[in-house]
């Protein structure tokens, strides 16, 4: 039997996954969660055999999530779906040893084959991601540069920003000039916006 932790923030897509896999005859949802900080207290708790985790939750990200997993040698595989197909989430994510990559359009039958691929230590990936994961390019962003712009996205100011990761205003502020430095941006707000639209927030 599979067990299976699912990380999805919208609960209607998060209760109809569990459901249909949950029919599957050799799989059991054993958990799940609506955000990424919840989703790696459940994989710690419950070691499952496989997590399917969506990449934008609140928390930490299903990257994140992946990344922790591997960090702290848990035994379970990571099978990412999402609505994104961007290259730098692709990249990022096979950078964080996740097995397993869809999108969210895929039939159950797909998303439940990837299950079993993944649980048994193959890599599944989209077939129509196939040539994307060849264009992918390098992320530019390191960890501590992706948190302060991502924080800088929802308009916290520098301040706000220092207080909430325990920094400086002036150091909050060299992140953000070096990080929009590194992706070409004239401010916070197109860095931000570079950083999304290729997947590297």
């Amino acid at each position: 039997m599979i067990s299976i932790v699912i990380a999805e923030d919208q609960t209607m897509v998060l209760g109809a996954v569990a459901a249909l896999l949950g029919l599957e005859e050799d799989m059991q949802v054993i958990g799940q969660a609506t955000n990424g900080h919840d989703a790696i207290k459940l994989v710690e708790t419950l070691r499952p055999n496989v997590i399917v985790s969506d990449i934008e939750m609140p928390g930490c990200t299903g990257i994140e999530v992946a990344r922790h997993i591997h960090a702290h040698n848990l035994p379970t595989q990571v099978l990412i779906v999402t609505t994104f197909g961007r290259p730098g989430y692709l990249r990022r994510a096979m950078e964080a040893s996740v097995r397993g990559y869809l999108l969210k359009d895929s039939p159950i039958e797909v998303l439940s084959d990837a299950v079993r691929q993944v649980a048994a230590g193959r890599n599944v990936l989209a077939p129509e991601l196939i040539e994307t994961a060849w264009d992918a390019h390098p992320d530019p962003l390191n960890e501590r540069e992706r948190e302060i712009l991502r924080l800088a996205e929802e308009g916290l100011s520098n301040k706000a920003i220092g207080l909430a990761l325990n920094l400086s205003p002036g150091t909050v502020r060299n992140y953000l000039s070096e990080s929009a430095s590194k992706l070409g941006a004239a401010n916070r707000i197109e860095a931000g916006r570079i950083a999304r639209a290729n997947g590297w927030l």
